[in-house]
């Protein structure tokens, strides 16, 4: 199982040395931008299910090239 955690900084270190205890657990550390990538990618699939489901409206595909 894969789990991506959210720890503040400043109590970050303490975790790490309890997880690494764990012959169990592998830890890898992310950079900020890996970081940034997976939650933009979470939001766009959780988006994207919500225009499945007819509750969020997308926007057509001109407009969104019109954007960039």
């Amino acid at each position: 199982m894969k789990l991506i955690l959210d720890i503040k900084d400043d109590k970050a270190d303490h975790l790490l040395e309890v997880l690494k205890d764990l012959d169990y657990v592998k830890t890898t550390l992310i950079s900020a931008e890996k970081s940034k990538f997976l939650e933009e990618m979470k939001e766009a699939i959780i988006n994207l299910n919500m225009v499945k489901k007819g509750k969020l409206k997308a926007k057509p595909i001109k407009q969104l090239i019109d954007e960039l």
